[in-house]
């Protein structure tokens, strides 16, 4: 049994994850953004799931939820879910979020960041005017290459916790749409495993992963220059170290 925070979780692939998980039997955390919305996950925690609850949107509602969760038993995975599409969270939720409670959490021994096959329309050069505290509205693609580049970061940087960034498709969320045409089985399953297997490959570090698969990023993913730009711009805007 692991224990296993996933953020994001009151629907969508973040609420798959989570139950497939607890099914598994493991002591899964799950996170909504406001008490109301954490009203959906009283069925998981009747199951034994814990709930956090925190905006990640506010730099301050993060760091609330890290001190909460290192106050309570070690997380043994995480997988950073939570995400927006469009408006001005974009930043704030999808990369500064997952940096600031990558810097913040004591210990985490496996790191699962969502990106999206949209990071590859990213821009590396975007990362020199990216509004980090969303005054305007920023570009997912370019949050989610940002998040991309952040999982190899880690990798790199802590050799001894698996890091790795998932696609999960297109599949039919809010997010995705009703008519989105991937398959919302399979864009769970990956990050469950990379999150609790055992299997070798899921403790391999620094994939981008597809449907159980390795693929290749953007070429700006495993740039070591690029990601130490993007780690000293975040330790900056955060006043937080990785």
């Amino acid at each position: 049994m692991r224990r296993i925070l996933v953020t994001g979780s009151a629907e969508g692939l973040g609420r798959a994850t989570a139950e497939a998980l607890l099914a598994a039997g493991h002591d899964v955390v799950v996170h909504a953004r406001n008490p109301e919305r954490a009203k959906v996950l009283d069925e998981l925690a009747d199951r034994g799931a814990n709930v956090v609850v925190g905006d990640f949107a506010e730099r301050d509602a993060v760091r609330r939820v890290a001190d909460e969760l290192n106050a309570s038993p070690p997380l043994d995975a995480v997988v950073h879910n939570a995400g927006v599409w469009s408006g001005p969270a974009v930043m704030p939720v999808n990369i500064v979020a997952p940096y600031l409670l990558t810097a913040l959490l004591r210990g985490p021994r496996r790191l699962v960041y969502l990106s999206s096959g949209s990071h590859l329309g990213g821009h590396p050069s975007a990362l020199d005017g990216a509004d980090w505290r969303g005054d305007s509205a920023g570009s997912y693609a370019d949050s989610k290459l940002f998040v991309t580049a952040l999982a190899a970061a880690v990798a790199r940087l802590r050799p001894g916790a698996p890091s790795n960034a998932v696609d999960p498709g297109w599949v039919p969320t809010r997010m995705g749409g009703p008519s989105a045409p991937d398959d919302l089985e399979l864009g769970h399953r990956t990050q469950e495993w990379l999150a609790s297997s055992d299997d070798p490959e899921a403790l391999t570090t620094g994939g981008y992963w597809y449907h159980g698969r390795r693929s290749q990023p953007h070429g700006a993913v495993h740039d070591e220059a690029f990601q130490d730009r993007l780690v000293q711009a975040l330790a900056e805007e955060t006043g937080t170290a990785l």
